[in-house]
C-alpha cells in the first residue's frame, strides 16, 4: 500500500513509500481492526515534523508515516471484536500506552514517561496511508451522519479534554457554572472550542488577529458568538471594559497572549492553554500583580494536549449536537482538500502557504 512518510531528522523529507498492507493478525487476542483510510486532516504538528523539529521512526524503520487525524471505514475485524463491524465509520485515537501508572489505567494522554508513543508523531506510524490496523480499544465509532465531518474528531477531542478538565477542576467550588467565556484564536481548535462552549449555553467572545469580515469571523457569528479583533483592542482591555471571563480557552500559538489572558480572567476562573510553543520569546509581565490576582482570586491555569478515548466519545456527542443545531457549520471548516496521497507535496505547501485555510485534509479514498 501507499503511505506518506518523513525521514526523522531530515528537513522537508516528506515522500511516498510502499508498505505491506497490514493484517488484523498483527493485533493480539483477536482484537484487530483493519481500517480503510478515507480522509486525514493535517495541521501544524505535521508541518513541524516535516521540518525535522521532532518525531521519531518506529523500531525497525528509517521513516515515519505521518498523519494523526485519521477518518476511515472498517474493512475487517478480529474474532473478539464485537463493538465494531465492517462498514462502520471510525476514528482512531493517537497516543498509545507507555509504562506509567496513568498509562496503565487508560489515561495514557497524561503519561509521565519521558518516551511517549503517538501515531504519526512519535515512534508509531500514522494514518496518511491507504490502510491501518489497530486494537479495537483505540478505535471510536463515528455515526454515519457525521461521515462528512468525522475527520474533525481528533482536534475536537483536544477541545473536549480542555473543557472537561476545567469543569473537573472546578468541582471543588461545588456550584461553578461559567456564564462568559473567551476563545483566543479563530483557527480549527479555536473555532471548535467556541462551538463546544456555545453548545453548553455559554456566552462566547472569540478573539482573532484578522479583521472581519472573513470566513472565520462569519463562522463565529453564525452560531451567535462575538468576534473581536485584537488589533483593535487587547483581551485584557476588552475584559476591563465589558467584564472578566469565567473561562478562557487559548488556541493562538502565540505565547505572550497568555499573560494578557491571565489579566482577563474572573475570580474562580479557569484559563485553558492548548498551544504548543517551541520558540524562545521573552516578554515583560507584571508578575507580582498576576500572582496576587491568581492567589486571591482562586484562579486556575491548565494545559490540554492529546486526548484519550473518553474525549473522542464526548467529541462525537458535541459534533452530533452541532449538526442538529447548526446544520452544515462543521463542514465549512474543511476549506482545503488535497486529492490522493500522491499529491502529498500540496499538503505541506497548503500548511505553509494556504490562504484562508482552516482545515487542510487529504482525501485518501472514497
Amino acid at each position: 500500500m501507499k503511505a506518506v512518510a518523513v525521514t526523522p531528522g531530515v528537513k522537508n523529507s516528506a515522500h511516498l513509500v510502499e508498505m505491506a498492507k497490514p493484517s488484523i493478525d498483527e493485533i493480539a487476542d483477536g482484537r484487530g481492526v483493519l481500517v480503510k483510510v478515507l480522509r486525514v486532516g493535517v495541521d501544524g504538528t505535521d508541518k513541524e515534523i516535516n521540518n525535522a523539529e521532532y518525531g521519531a521512526a518506529p523500531e525497525g524503520f528509517d521513516f515515519l508515516v505521518t498523519g494523526h487525524e485519521g477518518f476511515g471505514l472498517v474493512e475487517e475485524v478480529g474474532a473478539n471484536v464485537h463493538e465494531l463491524k465492517p462498514g462502520d465509520y471510525v476514528v482512531a485515537t493517537v497516543r498509545r500506552p507507555g509504562h506509567s501508572i496513568y498509562d496503565l489505567i487508560g489515561t495514557n494522554d497524561m503519561t509521565t514517561d519521558d518516551t511517549y508513543y503517538e501515531r504519526g508523531i512519535n515512534l508509531l506510524h500514522g494514518y496518511l496511508a491507504e490502510f491501518y490496523v489497530d486494537d479495537a480499544a483505540y478505535i471510536v465509532k463515528v455515526p454515519s451522519g457525521l461521515k462528512d465531518v468525522g475527520v474533525l474528531l481528533e482536534p475536537m477531542s483536544v477541545v473536549q479534554k480542555g473543557i472537561t478538565q476545567a469543569y473537573e477542576i472546578q468541582r471543588r467550588l461545588k456550584v461553578w457554572k461559567p456564564k462568559r467565556a473567551a476563545v483566543l484564536g479563530a483557527g480549527t481548535i479555536g473555532l471548535l472550542a467556541m462551538l463546544a462552549l456555545k453548545l453548553r449555553g455559554i456566552d462566547v467572545v472569540t478573539f482573532g488577529k484578522t479583521r472581519k469580515p472573513y470566513l472565520n469571523s462569519d463562522l463565529v457569528e453564525n452560531v451567535g458568538a462575538t468576534y473581536i479583533t485584537t488589533d483593535d483592542i487587547s483581551v485584557a482591555d476588552y475584559a476591563k471594559q465589558n467584564g472578566a471571563f469565567d473561562l478562557i480557552f487559548e488556541a493562538t500559538g502565540y505565547s505572550p497572549i497568555v499573560f494578557d489572558a491571565m489579566r482577563a480572567l474572573a475570580k474562580n476562573g479557569v484559563l485553558i492553554l492548548s498551544s504548543v510553543t517551541g520558540g524562545d520569546r521573552m516578554v515583560e509581565v507584571p508578575a507580582d500583580k498576576l500572582n496576587l490576582e491568581f492567589v486571591l482570586g482562586n484562579k486556575v491555569m491548565v494545559g490540554t494536549v492529546n486526548a484519550n478515548r473518553e474525549y473522542f466519545e464526548s467529541g462525537v456527542q458535541d459534533m452530533s449536537a452541532a449538526v442538529v443545531e447548526y446544520g452544515d457549520w462543521l463542514s465549512r471548516l474543511l476549506t482545503h482538500e488535497v486529492k490522493g496521497l500522491e499529491n502529498y507535496e500540496q499538503i505541506f505547501d497548503l500548511l505553509t502557504n494556504g490562504k484562508d485555510a482552516i482545515k487542510v485534509y487529504c482525501q485518501v479514498a472514497t
